[in-house]
């Protein structure tokens, strides 16, 4: 399961995570504008959106192995491509066009290549059964790893070597996730050939029967605009507000993977003595405590410190998401379902971007507390509902 599930999904994790935190730390570091960082940041979310409409159903109809080779090289391409241009136009509004359309590419191709690997990684959850929590931790924690390391490098890599070294790195893991994608189960059939977006009308299908899976993706929906609103306000937070540099905004995110790392590794044990449901709820109730407490953060320490919680508490309930996914997802339309629950998990973050670029820094912190609010509302109503639903009672 090394060689077939974890190196490429760790690989493509690494990719991902250095283009989603290392492209918006460009736009700011070339465009010294917090609303054209917010401007880019939904501009790298919207077309990520729209891949999903169709790229479980590719992964659905051509298999993971082909999905995940083709978006990993597809990536590596576009990212070079955009290195040997940048040095070219190092300010104004050619290397913003240039970065936006970078990150718009980027996204799109890196959506495909994350669904290809999900999908394989809920096979392997669905084959170990009852431990598939296990697994699903397992992958949670590769991702947590490259979420530790791939915003820090990203930052470091951009302040002391430049954009051009930085997308060089991404470029080198996409080209490894091509070369190690798994190789298709014998025992996998691909799926009959649909329209394209069949593949939506199957995945609503799928949660309307499905009313715990349902649930649990409506909380944490509610959960992810703040979230968004976090990842997108954060560079804006740390230099212009705190007076830190690009690289303490990698260092932040590089911290709340390990207390992501930890919370994860904590959930598996404490899911095999309680169960789902309890600790879905602890750790819900965690992210939404921090999630109101970090707007009032006045130092960088404070603010790492607070954003390191709330993402804890995220890995908890992303653990349970997980978890629950693989098991009452049907294994023939995986791809499809998986698709547009993530889907509706991401529609948060291109308003997020939005939010940002239409509110003055210096009333980020409120805006961050008026959606901590339905945070911690929709998270109490989602799993008040769930707390009987027998998905999550082992």
């Amino acid at each position: 399961m090394l060689r077939g599930i974890y190196l490429p999904r760790g690989t493509d994790a690494a990719a991902l995570t250095m283009a989603t935190y290392g492209i918006p730390l460009l736009v700011l570091a070339t465009t010294h504008s917090a609303a054209l960082t917010g401007l880019a940041f939904a501009l790298e979310w919207v077309p990520r959106l729209g891949a999903f409409a169709f790229a479980g159903t590719l992964v659905d109809r051509h298999g993971t192995t082909a999905v995940l080779r083709t978006a990993s090289a597809g990536r590596a391409l576009v990212v070079l491509a955009a290195a040997v241009i940048l040095p070219t136009h190092a300010a104004g509004y050619s290397a913003t066009v240039t970065v936006i359309l970078l990150a718009a590419l980027t996204g799109i191709l890196s959506e495909c290549s994350y669904i290809a690997a999900e999908t394989a990684g809920g096979v392997a959850g669905r084959e170990a059964g009852a431990r598939a929590h296990r697994v699903q931790s397992a992958l949670l924690g590769i991702d947590q790893v490259a979420t530790l390391l791939g915003p820090a490098l990203a930052g470091l890599l951009l302040e002391w070597a430049g954009a051009a070294a930085m997308l060089g790195v991404i470029a080198f893991f996409s080209l490894l996730t091509s070369v190690l994608a798994p190789r298709e189960s014998r025992r996998a059939k691909p799926a009959a050939r649909q329209p394209v977006g069949h593949g939506l009308r199957t995945g609503c299908s799928v949660l309307r029967a499905q009313p715990a899976l349902s649930w649990l993706v409506a909380g944490l929906i509610a959960s992810n605009l703040t979230l968004g609103l976090l990842q997108a306000a954060t560079p804006v937070i740390v230099v212009q507000r705190l007076g830190h540099s690009t690289a303490d905004v990698g260092l932040i995110w590089s911290a709340a993977a390990v207390a992501t790392l930890i919370a994860v590794a904590v959930c598996r044990r404490l899911i095999d003595r309680f169960g789902l449901w309890p600790v879905g709820a602890v750790s819900a109730t965690i992210a939404a405590t921090a999630c109101l407490a970090v707007s009032f953060a006045s130092t960088y320490h404070a603010y790492l410190a607070l954003i390191a919680v709330l993402m804890a508490g995220e890995g908890g309930m992303t653990v349970v998401l997980r978890t629950v996914r693989s098991r009452l997802i049907p294994a023939d339309v995986f791809g499809a379902t998986l698709s547009l629950t993530i889907l509706l998990l991401l529609l948060p973050f291109p308003l997020a971007g939005v939010l940002v670029a239409a509110v003055p820094p210096a009333q980020l912190g409120h805006l961050i507390t008026l959606c901590a609010v339905p945070q911690a509302l929709g998270l109490t109503a989602a799993f008040a509902r769930l707390r009987t639903a027998p998905a999550l009672r082992t």
